[in-house]
């Protein structure tokens, strides 16, 4: 019920109308009697010390006005109006299925700061979403005013102007509390939350405390699905952050940022969701989100590039590298956790969706929606990475149609494919140079990740690659799009030590020098402009499980029915540790070198198999449970070659030692 204005015309929504209540209420005696209590003209209503509340501004709460016992059963009503009657929301009444949005942690201020006189900013250490819990106690009709923001102004108090400027009405991110003047008050918002470090107060009676407020970390109750750590701090940090980010960004739908916008930012969130399954249990709130795209795809096919809408996001902010996420996060939820459902519930409109893109190619490239978002330096067109995502989503509703059984839709959508990587490889690529538009760190890596290079093109655009990154300096110069192909590109095509050395740079730009300037989550630009709590830069958390501890899903058995363990010992690093809990049961892989060894323990759950690769030079040993693994029973050795030897093992804990 956002009724206060903002750029995204929440207020004119057409599901808004007043708040209303439909209630059922069935008590069951020891007797087997049942009572059964509905919502009618008989209940009744009165106004309470709630004054005002909105997502984006904040809560009034005067507890002057509140009514002791009202929600006892001896409490006198004969003053309260009757309930009126009313039509109630349009739409299907259905049960919710994604966890509820719940307090899930509460931090302490680790330092209070009185900038001005009677002004006092608690610094909570870590960017969050949520809200403060206020304990005070003071003169009754006292009020305590609580402003939210991520920065500070050079004179100590907090700094709003990057988060509230596309919020027009209302004291932005604020919280008001009156005091009723009857011992120690403790008061919390219900209707509202907040993205913050920093609470500047004014009003407090006294001198505060660490107990006068604290952090209520808010989001989205889903648990954790996997940890990772290292032997590199940088990465550590890293991994830190991105969590962070990722549950500051998950109240009911995935956001961009939880203060200036909240909004469901559909690029940010495919970019981001590979990493979210393998650290949350996201999965149903995932699956409802999707409903949403189903509300909001219009009957052309057309997508919205913020999910929810009340018609913002058509004409800008969308197309194929943001509307992607339709088709991508429900294959996701394919390949990591099984779930075909999703594929055969939402495949008429994937088929759509496709078929509007088709409609918006000319000669099968597509230009429309917006391109690699926020690079560090070099700009690369649109036409490539649209162009890119509608290769990519016809490839997957080919697959999906092959998975549903629907072959002609199979060998419809793969012949498209075809088209498309035909068209994009005439436009795009330099047989010359070997480099693909113009030859940004983007356009490269995004010809190889979405499978659009192949053999010498391939093995061209890997080279021109590692030029462009060698060129500036070891440094990623990608936007939101290319940060995620560049990664992945260079890892799983044998340039794993490149990458790392990408992703542990600590000068500009990455997110190492994020670290050193104190950041504790993902920022939006690299410069550290704008919102500093966003999560579309998060896939690298992704790629610590996949490359660096190895734990990789099979297509072929989604789900990590089969496991592909495949981990990458590069650089500096000493060892790594990785669990992810599939739905079979949890998986681990953790390694350790010290020079003379490696060591590579694997747990794989029961109902499953891995495949795993295991790094040795030629000449080397591979022991398993202290017997050559060739010999050892439970394990089947396939092949070696290309500095891995691979083997085929059951459920239960391996020790793989290579010397």
């Amino acid at each position: 019920n956002m009724h206060t204005q903002a750029v995204w015309d929440f207020d004119k929504a057409p599901w808004r109308d007043r708040p209303s209540l439909k209630c059922r209420l069935e008590v069951s005696f020891r007797s087997g009697e049942k009572l059964v209590v509905v919502s009618d003209g008989s209940w009744k209503v009165s106004t309470g010390p709630i004054l005002f509340e909105s997502i984006r501004n904040g809560e009034t709460y005067d507890a002057r006005l509140e009514i002791p016992g009202w929600s006892t059963p001896s409490f006198d009503d004969s003053r309260w109006k009757a309930a009126q009657v009313v039509r109630g929301p349009k739409g299907k009444l259905c049960a919710q299925t994604l966890p509820p949005i719940k307090v899930m942690k509460t931090l302490t201020p680790v330092t209070i700061r009185e900038p001005k006189p009677g002004l006092f900013v608690f610094d909570m250490g870590q960017n969050m979403a949520g809200w403060a819990r206020l304990k005070v106690s003071g003169p009754r009709g006292t009020k305590v005013v609580m402003r939210y923001g991520e920065r500070l102004n050079p004179d100590g108090t907090v700094d709003q102007k990057e988060i509230s400027k596309f919020v027009k009405e209302g004291a932005f991110q604020t919280d008001t509390y009156i005091l009723k003047g009857r011992g120690v008050e403790i008061w919390e918002p219900r209707f509202t939350y907040h993205g913050f470090q920093y609470v500047e107060v004014r009003g407090l009676p006294g001198t505060p405390t660490k107990e006068t407020l604290v952090g209520r970390v808010v989001h989205t109750s889903f648990r954790r699905a996997g940890t990772f750590e290292c032997s590199n701090e940088l990465l550590n940090r890293i991994q830190r952050n991105t969590c962070w980010s990722y549950i500051s960004n998950f109240h009911g739908y995935p956001t961009d940022c939880p203060h200036r916008e909240k909004n469901g930012w559909t690029g940010d969130a495919h970019l981001a969701a590979e990493q979210g399954l393998y650290n949350f249990r996201g999965e149903r709130a995932y699956a409802k989100w999707m409903n949403d795209f189903k509300d909001e795809q219009r009957p052309s096919g057309e997508l919205p590039g913020i999910v929810p809408t009340s018609g913002w996001g058509y004409k800008w902010g969308n197309g194929p590298a943001w509307d992607s996420a339709y088709i991508l996060i429900p294959w996701y939820l394919y390949l990591y956790r099984g779930d075909v459902r999703i594929l055969r519930e939402h495949y008429d409109r994937f088929k759509r969706y496709v078929d509007y893109l088709t409609s918006k190619a000319s000669g099968h490239i597509v230009g429309i929606g917006l391109g690699d978002w926020a690079p560090a330096k070099t700009k690369t067109p649109e036409k490539v990475t649209s162009t890119g995502y509608y290769y990519r989503d016809a490839l997957l509703v080919s697959k999906i149609a092959g998975i549903l059984g629907h072959r002609d839709d199979a060998e419809r959508y793969a012949d498209l494919a075809r088209e498309i990587k035909r068209a994009f490889n005439t436009a795009f690529y330099n047989p010359a140079t070997g480099g693909y538009s113009n030859g940004s760190q983007t356009a490269l890596s995004c010809a190889v990740y979405q499978g659009l290079a192949d053999g010498v093109r391939k093995e061209k655009a890997l080279r021109n690659l590692v030029y462009a990154v060698a060129r500036a300096d070891w440094h990623l110069d990608c936007g939101i799009l290319g940060t995620k192909y560049l990664l992945r590109s260079l890892s799983e095509n044998g340039r794993a030590e490149v990458a790392y050395r990408i992703a542990t740079r600590r000068t500009f730009p990455g997110w190492g020098w994020w670290v050193r300037q104190g950041a504790t989550t993902l920022w939006e630009q690299w410069n550290g402009e704008a919102s500093r709590n966003h999560i579309m830069f998060g896939d690298i958390s992704a790629w610590f499980y996949r490359t660096l501890a190895g734990i990789n899903p099979d297509p072929a058995k989604p789900g990590f029915k089969h496991i592909v363990i495949r981990p990458e010992p590069v650089g500096d690093l000493k060892w790594v540790k990785a669990r992810h809990r599939s739905p079979y049961g949890e998986i681990e892989s953790s390694w350790r070198r010290d020079g003379k060894e490696f060591l590579l323990e694997v747990s794989v759950p029961v109902n499953t198999t891995a495949s795993v690769y295991v790094p040795v030079k030629p000449g080397g040993k591979v022991l398993e449970g202290g017997k050559p693994a060739r010999e050892a029973p439970g394990v089947e050795f396939i092949r070696e070659g290309g500095g891995r030897a691979l083997f085929r093992i059951g459920s239960g804990r391996y020790r793989f030692v290579v010397r």
